[in-house]
């Protein structure tokens, strides 16, 4: 079985997720959707749980693999954090599958982006550090030995914006998060103000 039809499965998976849920979805129908044998599912990704596992790790991956894309063409090591923040809390505000899981099912969805969310936490600081090293590479950013502590209290904090978008403060659009970021993420990985 190739890559291809792994991709076609977890697609296929996605879709149903956001469609009808995960607890409404079995591994007969994202066989069916995706047009092979439920026993090809099993074989290629394992039970539904790891389904789950597997579309929510790609859905991270292909958010966090844009949002680098974007920032790595900022042209100041802010610009590149303030993009990195702004645009990944922003695309997960609006992203379908998140939303209608947190929707149809927060007793499923809510576990799996807070108490399980470690992986996709683990992939975001390894891609911030990624993209700060670059930063130094490019002579945009003073190196320093602590970039992963950095980068960890960013996405922590980035993982709450996107959990609980709203409270007090006035943060409605990608601009709105470009701008708080610049006055108050910023500094946390520069240290400067």
């Amino acid at each position: 079985m190739s890559d291809l039809s792994t991709s076609r499965i977890l697609d296929a998976a996605r879709d149903l997720f956001t469609d009808v849920g995960i607890r409404r979805t079995t591994l007969e129908d994202i066989a069916r959707r995706a047009r092979v044998d439920r026993v090809t599912v099993y074989r290629r990704l394992g039970s539904k749980s790891d389904v789950v596992v597997a579309v929510s790790n790609r859905e991270a991956r292909r958010a966090f693999d844009e949002v680098f894309l974007v920032a790595d063409k900022a042209d100041t090591a802010a610009g590149r954090i303030a993009v990195v923040f702004a645009r990944i809390v922003h695309v997960l505000w609006i992203h379908p599958l998140f939303n209608r899981l947190l929707k149809l099912e927060p007793d499923t969805a809510l576990p799996k982006v807070t108490t399980e969310a470690g992986g996709a936490m683990s992939l975001a600081i390894t891609g911030l550090v990624e993209l700060l090293d670059k930063a130094v590479d490019d002579g945009l950013l003073a190196p320093a030995g602590d970039f992963r502590a950095r980068a960890e209290i960013v996405v922590r904090l980035a993982h709450s914006f996107i959990v609980t978008p709203r409270a007090d403060l006035a943060l409605d659009t990608e601009a709105d998060l470009m701008e708080f970021a610049h006055a108050h993420i910023v500094p946390i990985i520069t240290g400067t103000r």
